[in-house]
């Protein structure tokens, strides 16, 4: 699956307090209203936008627009893609308190607090492209195989990897990047010379 293999600071692994708290909240309020399942769903589909709409993600993080324009913005999106209840009053509030820009931490967060409670382990994985369904089913089990049961895939796409994975579970981190074995090589030439 990967070539390397080394152990990283939970604290990489993880969003940051101001994510987990949201998502805390958030979780719980789900729970309140016994609507765990369509919270997860409703984030799930926020989250396919958040990686696949480039144009979505500048304009979560854009620092110029104020409060107003991002609430009419982020509100349209949602309503094309039918997300409304507390989704919608979560990037309410994350828009009230400036903090629109953490929302994929919050998702990503949210995901990471679920799958705790529902036995599963969480595989962080980093890819230069979107996975395939068929490659996260790979994924998958490959982790199964390599002694890894229950895990939940939180997928982030980072093009500076051009290529390959990286997968973190707990902490340990895999890195099959085309971008680590160039830094591996330009490492090794620099020793050589």
């Amino acid at each position: 699956m990967a070539s390397e293999a080394t152990n990283v600071s939970p604290s990489t692994t993880h969003p940051s307090g101001l994510a987990q708290r949201y998502a805390l909240a958030l979780l719980e309020l789900a729970k309140e209203k016994k609507a765990v399942d369509a919270i997860a769903g409703d984030l799930d589909r926020l989250q396919d936008l958040v990686a696949e709409d480039a144009g979505f993600r500048a304009f979560i993080h854009d620092p110029r627009l104020d409060a107003a324009s991002q609430q009419r913005g982020a509100f349209a999106v949602l309503d094309r893609i039918k997300i409304g209840g507390d989704v919608r009053k979560l990037v309410g509030v994350l828009i009230a308190n400036r903090r629109l820009g953490t929302l994929p931490d919050v998702i990503a967060a949210f995901g990471g607090l679920l799958a705790e409670q529902r036995g599963q382990q969480t595989a962080e994985v980093a890819t230069a492209h979107r996975l395939t369904d068929v490659q996260r089913t790979q994924l998958t089990a490959r982790l199964t195989e390599a002694g890894y049961s229950n895990v939940k895939l939180v997928e982030r796409v980072d093009p500076t990897l051009l290529g390959g994975l990286v997968v973190r579970l707990g902490s340990r981190l895999y890195d099959s990047s085309i971008k680590s074995k160039l830094q591996r090589l330009q490492y090794a030439m620099k020793g050589a010379a």
